[in-house]
């Protein structure tokens, strides 16, 4: 891989991450307003709201597991390690790179880890 194409994933991981940070802070004070709303309210308001109040947490948590791939893949980025298979250590092909970037298995140890033989 040269020095472009690294350029180009890194440029790729950094505006998801910006975008999943921002939608985890939303989903914080969403959460927050969604609680001090219920304060107020009748009994079914209240389990609406803390509904809405789970979905958010739940919503949060996995951009934030997403957000941790992100985070993983800048440093392997920054330890020259970016695109090599954490498994067999083979190259991580281009065209996966590019759908995925934050991969960190090749296409055939990820599919061996989906089959639970890796």
């Amino acid at each position: 891989m040269n020095k472009r194409q690294l350029k180009n994933f890194e440029e790729k991981l950094l505006e998801a991450k910006q975008t999943l940070v921002r939608r985890v802070q939303k989903a914080e004070v969403d959460g927050r307003e969604a609680d001090s709303e219920s304060e107020a309210r009748d009994l079914a308001d209240q389990a609406s709201s803390s509904y809405t109040k789970e979905l958010l947490f739940s919503k949060s948590n996995s951009d934030r597991q997403f957000l941790q791939k992100i985070e993983d893949a800048l440093e392997l980025i920054e330890a020259g390690e970016y695109g090599k298979c954490s498994s067999c250590e083979e190259a991580i092909g281009l065209k996966r790179l590019e759908a995925v970037p934050w991969a960190r298995l090749c296409i055939k140890c990820q599919e061996l880890q989906e089959q639970g033989k890796l």
